[in-house]
């Protein structure tokens, strides 16, 4: 287990690194009304990331296949194909992206000076899309060749160039929130590069023709028929966002802004390693279920469950007794109010459950039940999150955002773990009905 995970885990916690580090930077190097910008904005740049995993899970899973099938021709046009397909979905949403951000930003709550600084962060990320694109998918078809670790250092190295040049471009060059994004442009066009350099020097376990935009029709009908779900997820949490950042701003003022954008980060924070552990359950459960391992498939998934509470449990216990210390590494010299903090607590509340709902979304696909796990993530995402927020936030005010977020997470994970105990238990009876039936064979 720990052999599959701490890459996987490594890998995200580095990539939310790299997005926490930019709220730090803009909390503590300008003010709250540039972090309140950049956080309504940055969910708008979560395109090229779903673009990005549009081709980048597509093309990892489209890998694998091809491995196990020793298809050597489909390997060989991989790369071309998944180099094409970056550009040509990058360019169009560059185009897009920065004629439209103003409206854009604005869709999503932004007024005032939080719109300025929005507009802003949002042009300049909109600039380097083919860089995040391209180097989110190459990154995903390394680990789609089972070389998690590669693709964690690869990501370091990103994370390095963002940290080392953010500072220096907001404060000591006066950018401002666009140094901010050139910073990140600057990290994605180093994990593009990175990534491409190690198919050039044949670091790859196939034969990669790197230097090409060739795409190839059915590697690309593969690729996006893969990859669609990532990108609707993508595309759900962008309405997502819009409607609690249209909540708080219309319910609230820009401090109030400021503050959920602070709250949100750290939350999403917390929850990178937990995706790390879907990753690396996901082959276990696979490779168990299909072997007829029902209880294998019971004790990984408990297992899983309680190695992501044991990772969650302590920085959960910290932020709920001193929630100031972790709000004001984003907000400094901020005064938060008893219900602001109170709301804070309710907010990450939830965070210990959540490695049980995470993991049921991956069990559910393994055990021949995608449809389980579609209807739960519907079902926090779209079908209670949309109305509860759009709702609850005119009834009470701004803490409705808090309150409701965490019922929702709360309802749907008691819905997920019934459904797995549901799950569980019939394979408990396959497992019984199997090792019957070993044992009746001899006499047969």
């Amino acid at each position: 287990m720990w052999e599959l995970s701490w890459p996987a885990v490594l890998a995200m916690v580095l990539y939310g690194l790299n997005v926490f580090l930019d709220a730090v930077f803009v909390g503590q190097l300008m003010n709250k009304s540039a972090l309140a910008g950049v956080g309504i904005a940055y969910p708008l740049s979560q395109i090229t990331l779903g673009l990005g995993s549009l081709v980048g899970t597509g093309a990892g899973t489209a890998l694998s296949i091809y491995l196990g099938a020793g298809d050597k021709s489909k390997l060989h046009n991989l790369l071309g194909s998944v180099n094409g397909l970056s550009l040509l979905l990058s360019l169009p949403y560059t185009v897009l992206a920065y004629v439209f951000a103003e409206p854009m930003v604005r869709m999503m709550g932004g007024t005032g000076e939080i719109l300025a600084y929005g507009t802003e962060y949002f042009k300049v990320t909109a600039l380097g899309s083919v860089f995040w694109v391209h180097g989110l998918a190459v990154n995903m078809t390394v680990r789609g060749e089972g070389k998690m670790k590669t693709a964690a250092w690869m990501i370091a190295l990103g994370l390095l160039v963002d940290v080392a040049l953010k500072p220096l471009f907001i404060h000591t060059f006066g950018w401002g929130v666009q140094g901010a994004a050139w910073a990140t442009n600057a990290a994605m066009l180093v994990y593009s590069v990175v990534g491409l350099l190690y198919f050039a020097r044949g670091r790859a376990s196939f034969d990669a023709v790197w230097s090409t935009l060739r795409i190839d029709p059915s590697i690309r009908k593969q690729i996006i028929s893969l990859g669609m779900p990532g990108m609707i997820l993508t595309i759900m949490g962008i309405a997502q966002n819009a409607v609690v950042y249209n909540a708080v701003s219309s319910q609230g003022t820009g401090n109030d802004v400021a503050f959920y954008a602070a709250c949100n980060r750290i939350f999403l924070f917390m929850l990178t390693p937990l995706f790390g552990l879907m990753r690396a359950l996901q082959p276990v459960e696979g490779i168990n279920y299909g072997a007829q391992r029902y209880a294998r498939v019971k004790r990984a998934f408990s297992l899983f469950g309680l190695v992501g509470v044991a990772f969650v449990l302590p920085f959960w216990l910290a932020m709920m007794v001193a929630p100031n210390a972790v709000l004001s590494s984003l907000l400094p010299g901020y005064e938060f109010t008893a219900q602001q903090l109170l709301d804070f607590r309710i907010y990450i509340l939830v965070l210990p459950l959540l490695p049980y709902l995470f993991n049921a979304l991956v069990l559910f696909p393994c055990l021949e039940r995608a449809k389980l796990a579609s209807v739960v993530a519907l079902l926090r995402q779209v079908v209670l999150y949309l109305p509860v927020m759009w709702l609850l936030p005119r009834l009470v005010g701004v803490s409705g955002v808090y309150w409701g977020s965490t019922a929702i997470d709360v309802a749907v994970c008691v819905l997920a773990l019934v459904l797995v105990n549901r799950e569980l238990r019939r394979l408990g009876e396959r497992d019984v009905e199997t090792s019957a039936a070993l044992r009746e064979a001899p006499a047969g």
